[in-house]
């Protein structure tokens, strides 16, 4: 089934304080913003018209626009009511919400401190991927040739549209071999993240993750380790090796797109979706349908 491309579908977007027809919602090709990077954004999902934990990401929104020295010119009541008003406007229930903000085409440089700020909000309607069962066979995953930066090279605690080129390439070259995605390393070589969504792996009944100091330490991530510490299940944050992959016993990747969604290989490593994989599935369902 094909898929409309995204500047030709109805419905409305939230453009700098009102809502615009989806088709007018346009920028200049000479926005600042495309041509370096200067632009931040969010991923969230709403799930029976209820954005989950909207306030936490119009929070990381903010904070990762001040990471880029600008403001967003909103407040936080302001963005979270648009990303409500614009789910409405659209009549959807179950959706991608994706707040953008730019610099846009004021001046034409690296320095573009006197340009303008803009803000948009789309949604687009999302379902849950796959049921309980098609997960829990667990997605293949290659290893990234390029590398999470050095934290003092990159502003790497910010989502940033900047930090995703790297996986827009690791990703499709992943995909060209078979793979869903691929995990990345850090620059010192030490287990990082996928291309967008965080790692976890079990041993002996505890999880482990990656320190989340060179990546974004994800609101999923942060979710699913209040899941498990829920369930009394240790979790364990520190450095991963590859050559430790081995011996753990099961993987997942969390993230608003992935959810929770187990893996079943990584390069030479197999894993086997197991029971806490199940459990964390089933309890971010219903966190996210409460």
């Amino acid at each position: 089934m094909s898929v409309p491309p995204f500047d030709q579908r109805d419905g409305f977007i939230w453009y700098n304080g009102a809502l615009v027809p989806w088709r007018d919602a346009k920028l200049h090709v000479l926005s600042h913003g495309l041509h370096y990077a200067s632009s931040v954004f969010e991923g969230e999902r709403a799930y029976g018209g209820k954005i989950f934990k909207s306030r936490e990401h119009s929070e990381r929104f903010k904070r990762s626009a001040e990471i880029l020295d600008f403001e967003i010119p909103y407040t936080l009541d302001e963005i979270d009511a648009a990303k409500d008003a614009t789910l409405k406007a659209n009549n959807l229930l179950n959706s991608y919400v994706r707040p953008v903000a730019w610099r846009g085409s004021e001046m034409m440089a690296v320095a573009a401190q006197h340009s303008t700020i803009n803000v948009a909000i789309a949604v687009w309607d999302w379902p849950s991927m796959f049921d309980i069962a098609t997960k829990m066979k667990g997605i293949k995953l290659d290893v990234a040739e390029y590398r999470r930066p050095d934290p003092q090279t990159a502003p790497s605690m910010a989502k940033a549209a900047g930090l995703y080129m790297i996986c827009t390439i690791s990703k499709h070259r992943a995909e060209r071999r078979g793979y869903a995605d691929a995990l990345m390393l850090d620059w010192q070589g030490r287990v990082a993240e996928c291309t967008g969504a965080n790692v976890f792996f079990v041993k002996g009944g505890a999880l482990h993750t990656p320190i989340a100091d060179c990546f974004l330490d994800g609101i999923t991530r942060r979710t699913v380790i209040d899941l498990a510490k829920k369930r009394a299940i240790e979790v364990i944050e520190r450095r991963i090796m590859p050559d430790e992959l081995a011996s753990l016993e099961e993987c997942f990747i969390c993230g608003t797109g992935a959810e929770v969604t187990p893996v079943a290989e990584i390069g030479p490593y197999t894993f086997v979706p197991g029971a806490i994989s199940r459990a964390l599935i089933e309890d971010y369902d219903k966190a996210v349908n409460a």
